[in-house]
């Protein structure tokens, strides 16, 4: 599995179960969630979703299960192999799942059919969600489901090497120039300075950074935009000059495998890193930053929702379900178990005095961006990455050229 689609998944079950320290709040109180034992419908419910491995599969049946202790309902929670071929099965036989986890790159598609209820003004948390992760989630101007948690990219930084290199935290960069600098003094023989995989799902945070992006605020392709231009001829300069390369050039499957292996001092990746830095490079060690900014701050973030079948037989207690996990408290308990980034604002300081090295991440809420996720947009995306791999030789602007066709064939 390459990492865009490890970090979305991240996202959206979190890959590599992180062992983070939190405080978990426990279970808020059945007055904060939608009456639905006071409905006449007591259907049972059923949860699917796409378990990143023991830890989440108990905290996500233990949450539900206080759920339908509190509120009357039966509930199950099913584990897929698949969730999106098991997910599609369900919509096209007429017995859906009635919640299940929905990744930004589905929405369109489950949307537009109509087998997602559009429910996200129906919940009293509403505003509470960060607003870059409603807009992932909103179709036709209809915000379809609550954001389960989410992932966002931040600056990894060897600490024993940025020693060596003779710098100090004053020298952690928050502007390019300054990122270049540091990549150059860190490369040293066959290490670089700097890695992250060779696609948009990590170059794209130096797009946003620019002030471009693929899509405009409005909507609209911008691939071509010259802010995108020049991000690219930056990324290609450090590719050029060595002190930068893609993870796949260094021999590493994805930035984090680069980073742990020692072949890159520091690394663009997702929050999901922690927990294999754990795991299987416990003896690294590394601080995390804020990705630094261009003419602006950016980076990019993944998510996934917790969607309601159209079809499903108790939508009321479906909904009453969804508001339940997406409490404060048990934001904060699915973060302690494990290690996701709670979706809603009121988390957010209770999750940083919990996980002090994952502040710079949760931060980059405020500024990260959406990759486009309309139907078609993953031929495009898929296409442009493969052009992103020879970037070293290739044109920038003929690269986005090429991308702004393709993607405004899908925006119109």
């Amino acid at each position: 599995m390459s990492h865009p689609q490890r970090a979305v998944i991240a996202a959206l079950a979190t890959a590599a179960a992180l062992t983070l320290s939190a405080c978990g709040g426990g279970f808020t109180s059945a007055s904060n969630t939608p009456a639905a034992s006071q409905s006449a419908n007591t259907n049972p419910i059923s949860v699917l979703i796409g378990s990143s491995g023991d830890a989440e599969t108990t905290s996500v049946k233990a949450a539900v299960a206080a759920w339908s202790t509190k509120s009357g309902i039966q509930a199950e929670v099913k584990v897929a192999s698949d969730l999106t071929q098991q997910a599609t099965q369900g919509f096209a036989g007429g017995k859906p799942d009635d919640v299940l986890y929905v990744s930004t790159d589905q929405l369109a598609g489950w949307a537009k059919n109509g087998s997602l209820e559009a429910y996200g003004d129906q919940l009293s948390n509403k505003s509470d969600f960060y607003p870059g992760l409603v807009k992932a989630f909103t179709y036709d101007d209809k915000f379809y489901c609550a954001p389960k948690d989410f992932s966002t990219l931040a600056l990894v930084i060897n600490k024993s090497m940025w020693a060596d290199a003779g710098l100090t935290e004053a020298d952690v960069p928050t502007t390019w120039d300054q990122l270049s600098a540091v990549a150059k003094k860190l490369t040293k023989g066959k290490r670089v300075g700097l890695a992250f995989g060779p696609e948009i799902q990590r170059v794209g945070v130096f797009m946003a950074q620019a002030g471009g992006g693929l899509l405009s605020a409005d909507g609209k392709a911008q691939a071509d935009a010259q802010a995108n231009v020049d991000a690219l001829t930056y990324v290609k300069g450090m590719l050029n000059d060595g002190s930068a390369a893609f993870s796949s050039d260094l021999g590493a499957g994805w930035g984090g495998e680069a980073f742990g292996k020692k072949m890159a001092a520091m690394v663009i990746e997702g929050n999901w890193i922690t927990g294999a830095m754990t795991s299987t490079y416990p003896n690294v060690e590394y601080t995390v930053a804020e990705l630094p900014a261009g003419v602006q701050k950016g980076t990019l973030q993944y998510t996934n929702c917790w969607g309601i079948s159209a079809d499903g037989d108790n939508k009321a207690a479906a909904i009453s379900l969804v508001e339940f996990l997406t409490t404060t408290d048990q934001q904060l308990t699915f973060a302690k178990d494990f290690g996701v980034m709670p979706s809603v604002q009121s988390a957010s300081a209770q999750y940083k005095t919990d996980n002090p090295t994952m502040v710079p991440f949760i931060n980059g809420a405020e500024y990260a961006q959406n990759l486009p996720s309309m139907a078609g947009a993953a031929d495009v995306i898929k296409e442009f990455n493969s052009q992103l791999a020879g970037l070293k030789s290739k044109d920038p602007k003929a690269i986005l050229d090429d991308t702004q066709k393709n993607l405004q064939a899908i925006v119109g």
